[in-house]
C-alpha cells in the first residue's frame, strides 16, 4: 500500500502562484507514475499533469504548470503558475504502479489516491 498526503493549498489572487506537494509513504519502492488530477465543484475530476518516464500536461495548464519529483524525499510537487480563476479546484495527487504502460491521462489507470488539497483562485 501506498499514502499520499497533498499540501500546500490555499487562496491567491488570479496571477499568483502555489506549489503543491504530494508526500508518499508506505510501499514507495519500485517505480511509480505519478499524476495530478483536479475536481472543481459541480464537473468531473479532471487530469492535469504525470509524471513518470515522461511527463504529460493538461491543454489547459500547458506553460503555467510544472510537475517535478524529488525521489530522495518521495515528494512529487506541482508549481502552479498565472493561476486562474478557473484553476479553482480540489486537487488530488495519484500513483500508479504501471510506470511504463498506459497513457497516465485517466484517472482510472491509479491505484493509490490522496485525499486531496483545495485550491481557490480569486478573480
Amino acid at each position: 500500500q501506498v499514502q499520499l498526503v497533498e499540501s500546500g493549498g490555499g487562496v491567491v489572487q488570479a496571477g499568483g502562484s502555489l506549489r503543491l506537494s504530494c508526500a508518499a509513504s508506505g510501499q514507495t519502492d519500485g517505480s511509480y507514475a505519478m499524476g495530478w488530477f483536479r475536481q472543481a465543484p459541480g464537473k468531473d475530476r479532471e487530469f492535469v499533469a504525470a509524471i513518470s518516464w515522461r511527463i504529460v500536461y493538461a491543454d489547459s495548464v500547458k506553460g503555467r504548470f510544472s510537475i517535478s519529483g524529488d525521489n530522495a524525499k518521495n515528494t512529487m510537487y506541482l508549481q502552479m503558475n498565472s493561476l486562474k480563476p478557473e484553476d479553482t479546484a480540489v486537487y488530488y495527487c495519484a500513483a500508479k504502479k504501471d510506470y511504463y504502460g498506459g497513457t497516465n491521462i485517466l484517472d482510472y489507470e491509479y491505484d493509490y489516491w490522496g485525499q486531496g488539497t483545495q485550491v481557490t483562485v480569486s478573480s
